[in-house]
């Protein structure tokens, strides 16, 4: 099984291989259009900055490529930076197109007091979808998962959202699965033994 880790240069690409090497995985990074269609399976990790992310994908022909990949059926993993670039567009430096694989927008964490970024740890609520058969069964309610984020998504559609987070009396999608795109705000690599069990999960799915 060929996985692909996408390089567009802005990600935690690195960790994100070790968590798969440590579940017995073996994922190339891989960084043109090419490579990426013969893969089985693609992760999109990403930290950064949306436009520089879109204008890389551009750039390098990777964009066109995500959206085959995703039409072709295949599973589809986006973490962090990478959950967000699947969606309409963000208005992060004046309204950047994302990927439009999900509609909905990338909206900043308002302050209101506390503080942006969240960074750390948090809870993650189950939403509309259920958790068994998604990558996050076996992973129980409330459960910790590590994030680093000043934006987030707001899907237009409801039933996308698979799970949420609250941040100091804000409460937004933290995780969203439709057909074979599957993507998280947190980082499960970071996030110790339950965010490994989402990673084995999806694995064994592809």
């Amino acid at each position: 099984m060929n996985i692909a880790i996408v390089d567009y240069q802005l990600g935690n690409l690195f960790s994100v291989k070790q968590a798969c090497q440590s579940l017995g995985y073996q994922a190339e990074i891989v960084s043109d259009p090419d490579s990426l269609r013969k893969s089985d399976a693609l992760i999109l990790p990403g930290v950064g900055a949306f436009a520089a992310a879109m204008t890389n994908l551009n750039q390098s022909g990777m964009k066109e490529a995500l959206l085959e990949f995703a039409a072709s059926g295949k599973s589809f993993l986006g973490i962090c930076l990478g959950m967000q670039l699947l969606f309409t567009e963000s208005e992060e430096f004046d309204q950047m197109k994302g990927l439009n694989l999900l509609e909905g927008q990338i909206k900043r964490i308002p302050s209101d007091g506390r503080k942006v970024p969240q960074v750390g740890w948090n809870q993650i609520h189950a939403a509309g979808q259920p958790w068994q058969g998604s990558c996050l069964k076996e992973v129980r309610e409330g459960e910790f998962m590590y994030f680093v984020h000043s934006y987030y998504c707001a899907p237009k559609e409801p039933s996308v959202v698979l799970c949420t987070t609250e941040y100091d009396g804000f409460s937004y999608c933290s995780a969203v699965r439709k057909d074979n795109v599957v993507a998280t705000q947190f980082h499960p690599e970071k996030s110790a033994e339950p965010g490994l069990t989402i990673y084995a999960n999806w694995l064994k799915s592809v």
